[in-house]
């Protein structure tokens, strides 16, 4: 009488060589899939300009300033700086078109902003950002007032 193979079923697909095969073929092709569709769905905005605002007695860099894709700026602090009771930083930009500079709000020493360009053209090269040094409650006409503190351009990044 010839042996019976009383080895199971399952035993036998793990060692066949087209299971093996056809399971390779289809995770490739998930994975082919995943890098072609996902990527663009799960990045970042990237940084479209960049700016290091620096003080304009002794060019040393006081803040970063990102523009990102979404239409948004980044001032990110790399320092404190102390600022007089009485008195408040003011976050300015001026395009070399524009006729006049335009506020982007009143910025804490040491903290990170993120200010929407909802009302402002889009960004620019040689765009002009500053820091400036204005009473408590901001500049009185809507236009820089006090001494510039922090000064820089914009510049694309690629």
């Amino acid at each position: 009488m010839p042996p019976s193979d009383t080895r199971p079923a399952c035993n036998s697909l793990w060692r066949s060589l087209a299971f093996w095969r056809g399971l390779t073929v289809v995770g490739f092709t998930a994975a082919a899939l995943a890098m072609v569709v996902l990527p663009g769905q799960f990045q970042p905005p990237q940084t479209r300009f960049m700016v290091v605002l620096v003080a304009p007695e002794d060019k040393s860099p006081g803040w970063v300033v990102q523009a990102r894709s979404d239409k948004r700026v980044e001032l990110i602090p790399l320092g404190m700086l102390q600022v007089p009771a009485d008195k408040s930083l003011q976050f300015w930009t001026k395009a070399d078109d524009w006729k006049a500079p335009v506020s982007l709000g009143i910025v804490q020493p040491g903290e990170r902003v993120s200010v929407p360009l909802n009302n402002l053209p889009g960004m620019q090269k040689n765009q002009l950002f500053e820091l400036t040094l204005e009473p408590r409650a901001g500049s009185p006409t809507g236009r820089p007032t006090g001494p510039i503190q922090f000064i820089g351009r914009a510049v694309q990044v690629y």
